[in-house]
């Protein structure tokens, strides 16, 4: 699949998962460098107070997911020889590892 592949349907699903990626990246740093969360979350979320007290576990774990989902799609959407894209591949698989660990290991 790249930019250029005759069905629109998969070029849009595909830019709408980079526009949440790169949503998740920077709410995530938001939250985890601010060790804040935002207003809404908390209203919405109804976060409980055991949960109120890890903005840094759940902000970098979000923010990890969302890299490893920008990641994953860059070969889909950016033409690259077959090797860069399979690494590229294998990178947001352990990112996506890395965000599991980082929410499991990080105690605030």
């Amino acid at each position: 699949m790249s930019v250029s592949d005759p069905d629109p349907l998969w070029i849009a699903f595909r830019l709408v998962i980079v526009v949440l990626g790169l949503a998740m990246v920077v709410l995530g740093v938001r939250v985890a460098v601010s060790r804040r969360f935002p207003p809404a979350w908390i209203r919405v979320g109804r976060l409980p107070a055991s949960q109120r007290s890890q903005p840094v576990r759940m902000g970098g774990g979000q923010a990890l997911v969302g890299a490893s989902l920008l990641i994953q799609q860059a070969p889909f959407l950016i033409p690259m020889p077959f090797p860069v894209g399979a690494a590229l591949i294998v990178a947001a698989l352990l990112l996506a590892g890395a965000a599991v660990g980082w929410f499991v290991l990080r105690r605030d």
